[in-house]
């Protein structure tokens, strides 16, 4: 059965806070319907969410003004065990609700505290584990899961409770392309039987453009814009005032249009529904490519003095799987390295095996040509530094500054030095305000810059960060990412494990893709995002651009950047328009 929610001036301030994080709002989420809530950082979009399955204000403390209505029935007066039996909400950090040591009795965990009986328990666990594609993980141990499948197994938790509504928290940020494409088939195909309300929580623009049945956009607590997904995606003035990632397709499509080739309802959403408009203004003409998309020869990597060598590693890891088989790969000074690939690839695997979080089950990592085997931990952290990818991992100190400075403590710096450092750092970051601040009383974004701040100070040549863009919103990403780059340009390498295939095409030089523990696919950035065949077997989505480009000039490399992609595709149609 599945019911309506509305929110009725919802006003919310976290304890000692000085300002509302939702102020006023006024929402309705129809029966059946799935809704979308963007916007930035600390917009309030999760704050929303808790306050509709009863989190707020019954586990976190607050002053919460407003009313939340189900099916017409205030839920204000109900115990919040009792609304999330209706309401589920699955939170950012799928860690938080994990609470199975496998992943069977991490499902059935909650319909057990609602006594369902033992056999409907069982053929819960089996089709909710199948709807998030983990069949066969029953006995797999919740400890060993990663990231992307403890997101999958935190939804079907959820689902095993059969709620009318559910919330999900940015579901799909540590997904690869195909697991996302897999969870939002899902989400339609709960919607398509009329099951549940979905209310959603999403970064991902094109994951929702074409499936959302209504977006809000939420800026400082209240309600910015909301209507049809594809009404904001086509006003790229909106979509930047609002913090929001546009879409990349988009972009191509306000080049037309600034180019008086097009109206605003015509910009493209899809890759399909610009190959179509492009052929539609040419009249079905091949356009010429840009010149630099001629067929370039396939540039040899590594090309300077090799850092890090990897031959033949294999790890398997306790319980017989295998997460690596037989790596062999070479990266050189002053690269910028992207690994990818689905989840359970590798990539993670791979990338502790660098500094020694993982060592190999056979095979050697070298770096700077000595075995990594024969250092100390705090020997390769002055090589190698490692950002995880969740910051709380590695953040435990009482303050900002004290974080940073803790691993030059460890190294025996004097205090004047540590001291100097730490101001370095902060102020490269664009943390020098907080150093005195408690990490976790700032933002995810900001945390994570912590996380590289501390690993900066011990001046590493090469940094490791493990998904640098999860979870943060679009400026959060553009930060994290100009921060990267300036590392690299000052003579960092750089290794970089991410599913954002936008960020891969915008920022890294060269691309390892992995599958199944082994290396797929490598090389330069345009050439491996142009093997479909290669990609699409190892559930690696391209971009945008690339897919556009490919489609109208198979035989060159691909575009990797949207502009310059719209810019020649406007200069080409105004050509030809004058010329007929």
């Amino acid at each position: 059965m599945k019911s309506s929610l509305d929110v009725v001036g919802v006003s919310y301030r976290y304890p000692k806070a000085d300002a509302d994080v939702l102020d006023g709002i006024d929402l309705r989420f129809p029966a059946g319907s799935f809704t979308v809530v963007m916007g930035q950082t600390g917009a309030g979009k999760s704050t929303l969410l808790m306050t509709l399955n009863g989190v707020i204000p019954h586990l976190k403390e607050g002053s919460l003004h407003g009313t939340v209505l189900m099916d017409g029935t205030d839920l204000g007066g109900f115990r919040v065990q009792t609304i999330t039996e209706y309401v589920g909400l699955v939170l950012q950090d799928p860690e938080s609700q994990i609470l199975g040591r496998t992943v069977a009795e991490d499902v059935a965990f909650g319909p057990r505290n609602y006594l369902v009986a033992r056999e409907e328990i069982r053929a819960r666990v089996d089709h909710c584990l199948h709807q998030v594609q983990l069949d066969g993980f029953d006995d797999r141990e919740t400890a060993q899961l990663s990231g992307g499948q403890k997101q999958r197994l935190a939804i079907a938790g959820i689902l095993a409770l059969q709620p009318q509504v559910i919330c999900l928290d940015e579901p799909t940020s540590e997904l690869d392309p195909q697991g996302r494409d897999e969870i939002y088939a899902t989400v339609d195909g709960l919607r398509h039987t009329g099951e549940v309300t979905i209310v959603a929580v999403e970064h991902a623009s094109a994951d929702i453009v074409g499936r959302a049945d209504h977006l809000v956009v939420l800026k400082d607590g209240r309600v910015s814009w909301q209507g049809e997904p594809s009404a904001f995606f086509r006003d790229l003035g909106l979509v930047g005032d609002n913090l929001v990632k546009p879409l990349p397709i988009s972009v191509v499509g306000e080049e037309l249009l600034s180019a008086g080739l097009i109206t605003r309802d015509q910009i493209p959403l899809t890759v399909t529904e610009a190959e179509a408009l492009v052929g539609r203004l040419t009249r079905g003409r091949p356009l010429p490519p840009p010149p630099e998309l001629e067929p370039e020869p396939t540039t040899t990597f590594p090309a300077g003095e090799p850092v890090v060598e990897v031959r033949d590693l294999v790890h398997t890891y306790p319980g017989g799987h295998r997460g690596l088989s037989g790596v062999d790969l070479t990266i050189a000074r002053g690269e910028y390295v992207a690994i990818v690939g689905r989840n359970g690839a590798g990539k993670t695997t791979l990338a502790k095996h660098l500094n020694r979080i993982l060592d190999p089950t056979s095979g050697t990592v070298l770096v700077n040509g000595i075995d990594a085997a024969t250092l100390k931990p705090w020997e390769l952290a002055r090589h190698i530094g490692y950002v995880f990818q969740n910051p709380d991992h590695q953040i435990f100190s009482a303050t900002v500054a004290e974080e940073v400075g803790y691993g030059l403590k460890l190294a025996g710096l004097a205090q004047d030095e540590i001291e100097s450092r730490t101001r370095e750092v902060l102020g490269f970051v664009g943390l020098a305000a907080e150093s005195g601040e408690h990490p976790f009383s700032l933002g995810k974004g900001e945390r994570q810059r912590i996380a590289v701040a501390s690993i900066l100070a011990l001046k590493p040549e090469i940094l490791v960060v493990d998904e640098p863009t999860t979870g943060q919103d679009w400026a959060g990403v553009q930060s994290m990412m100009t921060l990267i780059d300036q590392l690299n340009a000052a003579g960092t390498t750089i290794v970089m494990v991410t599913h954002d295939m936008d960020v891969v095409a915008h920022h890294a030089r060269r691309v390892i893709v992995m599958d199944g523990g082994r290396v797929a696919a490598d090389g330069p950035v345009a050439d491996v995002l142009a093997r479909a065949d290669v990609l699409a077997a190892a559930a690696v989505a391209t971009t945008q651009p690339v897919d556009l480009s490919a489609r109208l000039w198979p035989q060159s490399r691909p575009v990797l950047d949207e502009v310059a992609l719209g810019r020649h595709l406007a200069t080409e149609l105004a050509r030809t328009r004058s010329a007929r």
